[in-house]
């Protein structure tokens, strides 16, 4: 392995790390932009933090959110936690008979038809709130699918690079126009993104599938939307986050078998709950709407969270943390050229 030297140029929103081989082959040179901010800024919350403690002494009254899956899992969690604060909440679902019930209860919130494995079903909905004239404070891209069995959907595309990703892609796009400066979009990722990066020679597991790689892509995909939403709004005061939630047995684990789960080390052979290092759903729900919402981050954004603070980058020797294929705004300005092919929406293709 030859023997690198790195160049550390510091600039006002990047640290510009050009890594050379000793032997000088400037042809061999790998030019790496990222964000100084990537760093923890001891927010005083933690794992065991849960979504109502992150907005206490905040006012959300006369704020309004969109949460896409925000009446199931942590969807729910968040929704009932902005509308305790004050904000009118908009969910967005499949299954508003669904969506009516798990919401019951909870006072200012609205719903209505949101399939995010369906580009049609995700402009209706757009539509409908942008010519209804309001604005959006707030946009938390909850919902998601996991490791589920292959899957086709729109013009064949793996259904959870189409449904985590793309979907939400075209969501904001489309609501952009509603979109308030200073507002934040806030993407769920998952520490699931460390298993892959973006496939770009086979996006779409065409030649041969597995659900936890697709998972993996979908997660890093979520991650850097935000980076390059954040570049692209900031200019508006927009900023996007994404976060891992941490481990939280909820509806997304639909798809996994007792058996695998067990081998996980996640429940006992009686279906038990046994990794102390699980969240309960109010836990999880903690990091995105601290996202969402902390004052913390104010003129901050395209950033990776955890556990109510700014992650890491991951390295070799520490769990948790981004990994550089999630944070690099080369892959992501690249993913956001794809995404908005597939999609064919850009709403700043004009400023291209």
């Amino acid at each position: 392995m030859p023997d690198f030297s790195a160049w550390i140029v510091w600039r006002p929103r990047h640290i510009l790390a050009t890594v050379i081989p000793s032997d000088g082959n400037a042809a061999e040179q790998k030019v790496i932009i990222m964000s100084d901010k990537q760093a923890p800024i001891g927010s005083g919350f933690g794992a065991h933090t849960t979504a109502e403690e992150v907005l206490a002494g905040l006012d959300l009254s006369g704020k309004r959110a969109i949460v896409t899956g925000g009446h199931s899992g942590l969807g729910l969690e968040t929704t009932r936690a902005l509308a305790g604060a004050g904000a009118k909440v908009t969910i967005g679902a499949r299954s508003i008979e669904a969506a009516r019930s798990a919401v019951a209860g909870i006072d200012g919130v609205e719903i209505d038809r949101l399939d995010l494995s369906d580009l049609e079903s995700v402009r209706v909905f757009a539509e409908r709130f942008v010519v209804s004239g309001r604005s959006i404070d707030i946009l938390i891209n909850s919902a998601g699918i996991m490791a589920c069995p292959e899957t086709r959907v729109g013009d064949g595309w793996e259904a959870q690079f189409a449904t985590n990703h793309l979907g939400h892609f075209a969501l904001v796009n489309r609501l952009w126009p509603a979109i308030s400066p200073g507002a934040r979009i806030v993407s769920v990722s998952s520490g699931g993104h460390h298993n892959s990066a973006i496939r770009w020679e086979d996006v779409q597991f065409e030649t041969g599938y597995d659900k936890w790689r697709a998972y993996g892509q979908s997660k890093t995909a979520n991650a850097l939307f935000a980076v390059h939403l954040d570049r692209l709004g900031r200019d508006t005061g927009v900023r996007a986050f994404s976060l891992h939630p941490g481990k939280i047995f909820t509806p997304l684990q639909r798809h996994l078998a007792k058996e695998e789960m067990v081998g996980a080390g996640w429940i006992d052979a009686d279906g038990n709950p046994i990794d102390p290092t699980f969240k309960t759903p109010a836990q999880g729900a903690a990091t995105q709407v601290w996202a969402a919402t902390s004052p913390q981050l104010d003129g901050m954004g395209g950033l990776y969270c955890e556990d109510c603070d700014i992650a890491i980058r991951a390295t070799d020797g520490a769990p948790g943390g981004v990994s550089d294929h999630a944070a690099d705004p080369e892959e992501a300005a690249r993913l956001w050229i794809l995404s908005a092919r597939l999609t064919g929406i850009d709403a700043f293709a004009a400023y291209a």
